[in-house]
């Protein structure tokens, strides 16, 4: 047994080890590829300049905006450098006050984190999605996996503040919605800080909903684990074997779990446990406003922007 732990205990540090060299290799092969682009935009301005031709300035005028963009978004990753930034991220999606509306803010939601995960290049999946009878969703949990994914996520975790007129009213009258972005970073590399005693735990099993086929659908393959000392659930119901639901579900408790532990303001994981908001009016990180104008503000940076269709 000693053996096999040391084997095991090596392959994941060679694991870490690959992981950050990849890591570091993107960022000097980026770094690279910008300077080639910077040279050779400064070398057609001087051939413009040279030739004055017309041409070669509105080939520039589009060229420098996006070579500014792609070094802002470097200039962003500079920043990321808590503990756990480079990590993946699991995303946990809940519907708050509002009935159906507030369900269907968080089907929207859902719907905006994973479009933003496929335009930066991130592989995404979907632990668990608890849909609704009438629209909507209940709950979500999606696994995002790429450089830096908590570190730029991790800003989103709060209440999420909807305005809009709601299209299951036929006066269209304007309705208010709430729903919870939790994210917390992948650390199942360094989770086994983080022990979980058989006692501290429930396991509940029951059968999945949604499509997924008859084997899904008549076995009770879903997963629904709760950590007793401190109220924590996570579940897990896409996979077709329950044995792996459940080895994602103690992934996801786990890694909850070290979340709650890193954070330094609190001394025990009740009192962290017992400060969360909930998901109505007043406890808001942002607002997105579709009527009667448009504008989607963070609360906390009093960022905003009228172009509420770019951001969704």
């Amino acid at each position: 047994e000693t053996t096999q732990d040391g084997f095991w205990n090596n392959l994941e540090r060679s694991q870490k080890v690959q992981t950050r060299l990849k890591q570091l290799q993107n960022k000097l092969h980026r770094f690279k590829k910008l300077m080639s682009t910077w040279e050779d935009l400064t070398t057609l301005c001087e051939m413009g300049q040279e030739a004055e031709d017309e041409e070669i300035l509105e080939e520039l005028k589009t060229e420098f905006p996006a070579l500014e963009t792609e070094i802002e978004e470097i200039r962003m990753t500079t920043l990321l450098s808590g503990e756990y930034d480079a990590n993946n991220v699991i995303l946990q999606l809940h519907s708050g006050a509002g009935g159906t509306e507030a369900q269907d803010w968080c089907q929207m939601l859902y719907r905006m984190y994973t479009r933003w995960a496929e335009r930066h290049g991130y592989a995404w999946k979907t632990l668990d999605y608890e849909e609704c009878d009438e629209a909507g969703i209940k709950s979500a949990v999606i696994s995002i996996e790429g450089e830096n994914a908590y570190g730029f996520l991790k800003g989103e975790n709060g209440v999420h503040r909807l305005v809009r007129g709601s299209p299951f009213d036929a006066n269209a009258r304007r309705q208010t919605s709430f729903a919870a972005v939790e994210v917390i970073p992948d650390i199942e590399n360094d989770s086994q800080d983080v022990e979980i005693r058989p006692e501290d735990y429930e396991m509940q099993v029951y059968r999945s909903s949604g499509a997924g086929g008859q084997h899904i659908n008549k076995t009770s393959s879903a997963v629904r684990l709760t950590h007793l000392p401190t109220g924590i659930v996570v579940f897990c119901q896409t996979e077709r074997s329950q044995f792996q639901n459940r080895d994602y579900a103690m992934q996801m408790l786990k890694s909850k779990l070290m979340e709650l532990k890193i954070q330094q303001h609190a001394e025990k994981i009740s009192d962290i446990k017992g400060v969360q908001l909930k998901i109505e009016w007043g406890s808001q990180i942002r607002s997105y406003v579709f009527m009667p104008y448009q504008l989607v503000k963070d609360t906390r940076t009093d960022y905003e922007t009228g172009n509420i269709q770019s951001v969704m």
